[in-house]
């Protein structure tokens, strides 16, 4: 990170940890963005990474994505171009120096359209990248993410005004994304998209489907690949086989639908596509690390 850069992001920090004193996640008048902060380190809990920048200000967190893992702290950020199943914690965070993230949601066609209307090249023959990397931001990234973070901070301004302007920021960060030195990394994924070769349709597919019996001979053909192709082509972008992304999804949403207390376990198993209690909870407690009804009480009992 470039020494001009520093006093950007000690200044994000200052406003970040004035509007959010407390611990937890909040929204902002800006659609997009949201701030965490936690004053400890997390336990690691899972869910499904959507396509979005989120950018640490002040700690660090550990990523899981299958069997790779990705670390990163001040002044970097991971971005996601695909939704991925994954899991994560807050590493270091005190009270002194709380753990503090800006999450920018943006959607697949907002890159392509900066892609086109900025005319940044699209190689051909493109191949298939991890649909989430860490870079670091460099001093045009932090300072179009400053000024994103000050209209926050614009306490006469009319409430309108910072969703208004953080349409342009927006596009600017994006923008300082794909130009900077992992660009590539964000885009390709959404070219190969662009080019109808690409995961994005496979996962919308399967989650439409998620609660079906698929076969991977449908979904290839669903998406205009051969299943060697598909096979390839999903694990390169989300560490994973079709089948175990769609595994991976039932359980997150029995795990939703739990949480929510108005069903059991067998309920759950049978609303999310399992045939077989045993089998669901199997493998639930494999992916979370305690059997249904446990995992649950855990977790409530966490908030």
């Amino acid at each position: 990170m470039a020494g001009t850069a520093a006093p950007l992001l000690d200044r994000m920090i200052a406003v970040v940890a004035r509007l959010l004193p407390h611990d937890g996640r909040v929204e902002t008048v800006v659609p997009y963005l949201s701030l965490l902060r936690s004053s400890q380190p997390t336990p690691v809990t899972r869910g499904v990474l959507k396509p979005s920048c989120c950018v640490i200000l002040q700690g660090t967190k550990r990523v899981h994505l299958a069997t790779e893992v990705l670390d990163y702290g001040p002044g970097q950020y991971l971005a996601v171009s695909v939704d991925m199943p994954a899991s994560g914690h807050v590493v270091n965070a005190t009270p002194e120096q709380p753990y503090l993230l800006l999450n920018i949601e943006f959607d697949p066609a907002e890159i392509a359209a900066v892609v086109l209307e900025a005319q940044i090249d699209m190689h051909d023959g493109a191949q298939p990248v991890r649909g989430a990397f860490v870079g670091d931001t460099d001093a045009a990234l932090q300072e179009a993410l400053c000024k994103l973070v000050l209209l926050l901070d614009a306490r006469d301004a009319p409430p309108q005004e910072a969703a208004f302007l953080a349409v342009g920021l927006k596009r600017e960060i994006i923008y300082r994304l794909l130009t900077g030195p992992h660009g590539r990394q964000l885009y390709q994924n959404v070219v190969l998209d662009q080019q109808d070769r690409g995961i994005s349709k496979a996962i919308a597919w399967l989650k439409e489907r998620y609660n079906q019996p698929v076969l991977v001979e449908e979904l290839a053909q669903a998406t205009n690949m051969s299943v060697s192709t598909l096979h390839h082509r999903f694990k390169a972008v989300t560490t994973m086989g079709p089948m175990q992304y769609q595994k991976q999804l039932r359980l997150q949403q029995a795990r939703t639908l739990l949480l929510n207390g108005d069903t059991d376990a067998a309920t759950a198993a049978y609303r999310v596509g399992y045939e077989s209690q045993s089998q669901f909870s199997r493998e639930y407690r494999r992916l979370f690390g305690a059997p249904p009804m446990q995992d649950v009480k855990r977790l409530r009992s966490a908030v």
